[in-house]
């Protein structure tokens, strides 16, 4: 039996999903759900409806679970929870901060309706916070590191899109090389958020445009740039194209800790990810996770979860014996 997909939002994040699921012989792509008009929206998948969002009310015998496409901000805070009564459903929501109150709003639409909720599938949070979970476990005493990059940021690139006279941007994150190298190197230095990253822009600026100003309103954006040592450089719109038209992205968790009756032997745990493409791999996580909100559902758990509550064998399309045999 497939596992029945359903997408909703058909942006970079709902294409690399389309893409994992091609990729699962367990899985079939059952429709995908957007807000535009549905014949503006041509997908990869040949027999596969595009439908508008409100046909969403008359699906749920038709899809064993949807996956949520949309943004952090504004999107998944509604949809989420507003899904989650009628469908198993997987999100990518990344606002840190907010995953508490997120987790319960989908936890009890969820329980009402005797589904399954996975919440914040990605890489970070998603695949970093289960290595956090992991090495802390091992490790109980010792000290955390998360570095990100080198990578394309799209939330910052949205921001300095913002500004008044810019036609386009890319914003790189950078760890410090000399932070990392402290890092793997088990010395445990305390570091800031100058100290960790450092985070740098490309800008098209439009025709005419004050671009000193500019770059001081970059360099000065609260909550996003101003922490950190930023450098902005001026691009062409054909320079822009040529030489950041992709969304890398990747960064690694570290934790160092140390064992024995008198602590004298130290460790350094690592994880890392250097990816091509930031909204493929996260879809790639999201279905995974959809294999294991379809599995958790049908034995009979309901309510949200996260990743850190996943079985790992249910993310993967193996047997148990298959695993067994080739991964244990």
């Amino acid at each position: 039996m497939s596992i029945r997909i359903g997408i909703l939002g058909y942006g970079n994040l709902g294409k690399g999903v389309e893409s994992a699921v091609r990729q699962n012989p367990d899985m079939e792509l059952a429709a995908v759900f957007t807000r535009r008009s549905p014949e503006s929206v041509s997908i990869q998948t040949p027999g596969v409806p595009v439908l508008h969002v409100e046909q969403l009310e008359h699906m749920k015998s038709q899809i064993d679970v949807l996956i949520l496409c949309g943004g952090s901000a504004t999107d998944l805070p509604e949809q989420t929870p507003g899904y989650a009564a009628s469908y198993n459903v997987v999100d990518s929501f990344d606002t840190h901060a907010r995953i508490p109150e997120h987790f319960a709003a989908v936890d009890a639409a969820a329980r009402a309706g005797g589904k399954v909720g996975i919440i914040s599938c990605g890489w970070d949070p998603g695949m970093f916070s289960l290595n956090r979970l992991y090495a802390n476990a091992i490790l109980p005493e010792g000290q955390d590191y998360t570095f990100w990059g080198k990578g394309v940021s799209q939330g910052h690139s949205d921001a300095i899109r913002r500004i008044k006279g810019v036609a386009d941007a890319r914003q790189y994150t950078i760890p410090v090389p000399a932070a990392l190298e402290a890092v793997r190197e088990g010395r445990n230095p305390e570091l800031n958020t100058r100290q960790k990253h450092t985070r740098e822009c490309f800008v098209v600026a439009e025709e005419g445009a004050d671009k000193v100003r500019i770059e001081q309103e970059i360099k000065t954006m609260p909550n996003y740039f101003a922490d950190y040592d930023t450098t902005v450089h001026f691009i062409t719109a054909k320079e822009m194209a040529r030489d950041h038209s992709g969304l890398p992205h990747g960064g690694c968790v570290i934790r160092t800790g140390r064992t024995g009756i008198e602590k004298d032997h130290g460790h350094v745990i690592e994880y890392r990810l250097n990816l091509d493409s930031n909204p493929e791999f996260t879809g790639a996580v999201l279905t995974a996770c959809a294999r294991a909100a379809f599995r958790m559902n049908q034995e009979g758990m309901t309510g949200g979860k996260t990743i850190l509550d996943i079985p790992p064998s249910y993310l993967s399309a193996k047997s148990g014996e298959e695993l067994r045999r080739q991964l244990l």
